[in-house]
């Protein structure tokens, strides 16, 4: 039985690996503790399974950032910038173009 929320999600994924908001909720919750290179394993994990999942490459990218990856942040964000295309999300593709921005300008 989990003990921990972060317990609890590691289960639920492992019975439904292909429910994108537990992996998503797994990713954040890896991400809020501390453990960043397990949340960018998550984030990529379902940007594989599920590649229109848009908040994913801009959670994955803000992570990346974290861990001083601004190459590999920059690409997560274009990658996220095509699929918030595909998907019709405007706000999304605002907000990961922002984020792209700032860290081809250097503002981050």
């Amino acid at each position: 039985m989990a003990t921990n929320r972060l317990e609890m999600l590691k289960e639920m994924v492992e019975r439904n690996p292909q429910d994108s908001f537990l992996r998503y909720g797994l990713a954040m919750e890896h991400r809020n503790a501390g453990d960043l290179e397990a949340a960018i394993g998550e984030f990529r994990a379902l940007i594989a399974a599920n590649p229109d999942y848009v908040a994913a490459y801009f959670h994955g990218g803000q992570t990346l950032e974290r861990l001083g990856r601004v190459e590999e942040a920059g690409v997560l964000y274009r990658d996220g910038i095509e699929a918030s295309r595909r998907t019709g999300d405007a706000h999304a593709r605002s907000e990961l173009e922002a984020a792209r921005r700032m860290l081809v300008d250097g503002t981050v």
